[in-house]
């Protein structure tokens, strides 16, 4: 094993669950592969680590994270909690079940901090380009040191993607938004509430987001807030100032027109609008394309590049339980490295996805995605 290297691109909550995977087994006197981990942020934590930038960074890198300042988790801790390293270790008592946002990025650092793992990990670094040889049987991984403006190429065996998909955001266009008077963003550069505040504010979504966001401005301060939805409303006891519409046809000036024929004079419009997956350093070959789901098409598993099993995504579903599924995903991920998992067949591997894949899309049932999620972390 010490002859195969394996490259882990991004060091957020996903990457750092691999490295810490191959840590806990080394431990044991198992050997592993050498391990190099890619990060273009100059810290850990992926989108945990806050940055009040947005469009690009420091490096005219696009910016990574999606936190803003006030975040506070809306999964329980008790959903969240490492199998390896409790909350109540972490912080010597115990805490409340939802925690704001330093709170949670302390607690991931301090897992990795004990696990010293920071050497593995090539920060300010960001991929460029991976490609595969079939007679090599390698991938080259084409890097660029942001630090210094140098760009390198290195060979690896085995490429782990765990780059997240929640920072490249959708950002949709509706009639009359090049003449809106107001400010328009989507929620990936929302940083602070205090910015709305005495405004009237249109959020347009109605999932995770759009609730968290619309609550965020309510509470500090904004005049009023309409939150618009596609399919569904939210359907929460909202407070006054809190109203849902159906679908935006159109802005003219600062009014907003909606689908069932009423209209809002509104500041300023949030996108709520979702993320794409979004893989520039990877060729059609080796790239995922899919949507937000539990299952998609081609990750056998929800983990392994079923055209190529030397290529693995972690963190790549609809994510509810998040860290321990990260967990599951790395640890499944490392044993099929460590040959301790034999894969079957591709024609196989392609049977069970679209199985499963069939079984989530078939209907919209809550209780079948509940179903699919523990597949997912059983497997």
């Amino acid at each position: 094993m010490k002859n195969k290297k394996v490259a882990i691109i991004g060091a957020g909550p996903s990457g750092l669950a691999q490295l810490r995977a191959f840590k806990s087994v080394e431990e044991t006197g198992v050997e592993v592969p050498e391990i190099v981990c890619f990060e273009k942020q100059d810290n850990w934590g992926g989108l945990w680590n806050y940055s009040w930038r947005t469009g690009l960074d420091k490096h005219g890198e696009i910016a990574h994270s999606s936190m803003y300042r006030y975040l506070w988790s809306n999964g329980p801790k008790e959903c969240l909690e490492f199998a390896d390293y409790y909350f109540e270790e972490h912080f010597n008592h115990p805490i409340a079940s939802f925690p704001p946002r330093e709170v949670l990025f302390d607690y991931i650092q301090g897992r990795v901090e004990k696990a010293n793992v920071r050497d593995k990990i090539r920060f300010n670094t960001a991929v460029r380009n991976v490609e595969y040889d079939d007679k090599s049987k390698l991938f080259t991984v084409t890097a660029s040191n942001l630090t210094n403006d140098e760009v390198y190429s290195e060979e690896f065996d085995y490429v782990v993607v765990a780059s997240g998909h929640f920072s490249t955001p959708n950002v949709p266009n509706y009639e009359g938004f090049s003449h809106f008077n107001g400010r328009i963003l989507h929620a990936h550069d929302f940083r602070d509430a205090l910015e709305f505040e005495g405004q009237d504010i249109l959020v347009i979504g109605s999932s995770y987001s759009a609730e968290d966001i619309g609550s965020q401005c309510y509470k500090y301060g904004a005049k009023s807030i309409t939150s618009s939805y596609r399919t569904a409303p939210m359907g929460f006891g909202w407070p006054d100032n809190w109203e849902e519409k159906p679908a935006l046809l159109k802005v003219d000036g600062n009014t907003a027109h909606f689908a069932d024929g009423s209209s809002k004079d509104v500041d300023s419009i949030i996108l709520c609008t979702g993320y794409i997956h979004h893989f520039p350093f990877l060729p059609d070959s080796l790239r995922l394309k899919t949507n937000n789901i539990l299952y998609p098409l081609g990750l056998y598993k929800g983990v392994v590049w079923e055209k190529n099993p030397k290529l693995m995504y972690l963190g790549m579903q609809d994510q509810w339980y998040t860290f321990n599924m990260f967990d599951a995903q790395a640890w499944y991920a490392r044993d099929i490295i460590l040959e301790k998992i034999v894969l079957p067949s591709f024609d196989k591997m392609k049977a069970h996805t679209s199985e499963w894949h069939k079984r989530e899309t078939a209907q919209d049932d809550v209780d079948m995605q509940l179903i699919s999620k523990a597949h997912i972390l059983k497997c």
